[in-house]
């Protein structure tokens, strides 16, 4: 059994939920349900299930409804990063969560689906993870994995698993999945207030320190409400 490279992880549940609308105008996109289950409970489970002991989730819109949720929960042990004064985006939010955070740690979106290949993806990240040489250790899945998805795709990745963004105009074989493995270092001299973790990743691209690795199983984008129901009949057919 491969150990975690961490006990920690952060989950984003922040945005707006702006493509999810209008489920999300009366509740945050973390709590809208699929297959019976708020999508935050699914990324939670996950977490639970691989062992992952403690999880940190950043709250904004609608930040009450979710606190509220989360107040039952004990497996993993939450901390909650307010961010209910000034929505951060990604890269500023975990800046904002970083002393609740070990070095490194796991990070991922809330409203993350995915169905695991031969074992699950965090301690694929674990096995692949080289504090080294690596500042991020990101999952990816090629396109046949990637359900409800019709993108171009976001990453190349060399023999190495050194990964490069996709040009203009391109198709890349990989999709980032929102579930990626950080070092600290990737946050030094950070921005200030809001700011997108792309800003992060561009920098450990040029110094050839943004790895990925392939995602053996299936990954679901549930970014809009009609990507719900096809997700539930995958869901339910396992």
């Amino acid at each position: 059994m491969t150990e975690l490279a961490s006990d920690t992880a952060m989950v984003l549940a922040a945005g707006l939920g702006k493509r999810m609308r209008p489920l999300t105008a009366t509740q945050p996109k973390p709590m809208v349900r699929v297959a019976g289950k708020p999508l935050l409970d699914h990324a939670l489970d996950r977490l639970a299930d691989a062992g992952i002991a403690r999880a940190v989730v950043n709250v904004h819109y609608l930040a009450d409804t979710v606190e509220a949720h989360l107040k039952e929960r004990t497996k993993p042990a939450i901390t909650i990063s307010d961010e209910r004064e000034e929505l951060l985006e990604t890269g500023g939010g975990i800046v904002l969560a970083e002393p609740h955070l070990p070095d490194p740690f796991f990070c991922l979106n809330s409203d993350n689906i995915w169905l695991d290949g031969p074992r699950d993806c965090f301690a694929d990240l674990s096995a692949a993870w080289d504090a080294d040489r690596m500042d991020a250790l990101l999952l990816l899945v090629p396109h046949k994995g990637a359900r409800n998805f019709s993108g171009r795709g976001d990453f190349y990745m060399d023999p190495q698993g050194r990964v490069s963004r996709r040009s203009a105009s391109r198709v890349a074989p990989f999709v980032f999945t929102g579930i990626q493995l950080i070092a600290k270092r990737l946050m030094r001299d950070a921005p200030q207030g809001k700011f997108s973790t792309n800003i992060l990743w561009d920098r450990a691209i040029e110094e050839g320190r943004l790895f990925g690795t392939a995602f053996t199983g299936q990954w679901f984008e549930v970014g809009t409400p009609g990507a719900i129901r096809p997700t539930e009949e995958a869901l339910a057919g396992h």
